[in-house]
């Protein structure tokens, strides 16, 4: 008997480097090409949810399991984009800067029989006080472009964090515990 694949649902490199160090290697990637535009008075909690639900509802398959997730930078019941653009990015870390803000991600296991699996991780992160000179070499370095937020914590905003209250996988886009926990709770094999 062949043990089941895994569809990743995410054409981040970031999760499939982070499901490496679960042991797992995806069987096929398959991005979910969905509306990722928030509901009116949609909360960024529920918002994190439907999201990963949906992406991994669009790449279902017989053929395997189908791993989906989503990553959300709030500032209380604000949603912040992923920044596409300097200038989004820098509205971003200026917002950030010396205040706390959460982090959510939703992960959505599939299993080929339907059964829908979900978890959510919540992590609170604080910034230092950025100066404009940090902002501005930050935003020189591009880290920023495609990131919920306009920062990745696994690079040189990592420098300008002075706290974090939970998962720093969860916070580059996959949390590994929750993960873990819906393959292996699925019947998927993991050590």
């Amino acid at each position: 008997m062949t043990a089941p694949s895994l569809i990743l649902a995410s054409a981040s490199p970031r999760r499939r480097e982070l499901l490496a160090r679960l042991g797992v290697e995806p069987a096929r990637i398959a991005p979910a090409d969905i509306d990722e535009t928030p509901l009116a008075d949609e909360t960024p909690r529920v918002y994190a949810q439907r999201i990963g639900r949906e992406k991994a509802l669009a790449a279902a398959t017989k053929d395997g399991f189908v791993l989906a997730g989503d990553t959300v930078v709030a500032v209380g019941r604000r949603i912040l984009p992923k920044a596409e653009d300097e200038a989004t990015a820098r509205r971003c870390l200026e917002l950030l800067s010396g205040r706390r803000h959460r982090v959510l991600s939703s992960i959505a296991l599939l299993s080929p029989d339907g059964t829908l699996r979900e978890k959510l991780n919540e992590t609170i992160v604080k910034f230092k006080r950025l100066s404009e000179d940090e902002i501005a070499a930050y935003l020189a370095g591009g880290e920023w472009e495609g990131k919920a937020g306009g920062y990745a914590i696994q690079g040189a905003a990592e420098g300008l964090i002075s706290a974090i209250q939970g998962s720093h996988s969860s916070v580059m886009g996959l949390p590994l515990f929750e993960t873990r926990a819906l393959l292996k709770s699925a019947g998927f094999p993991i050590g």
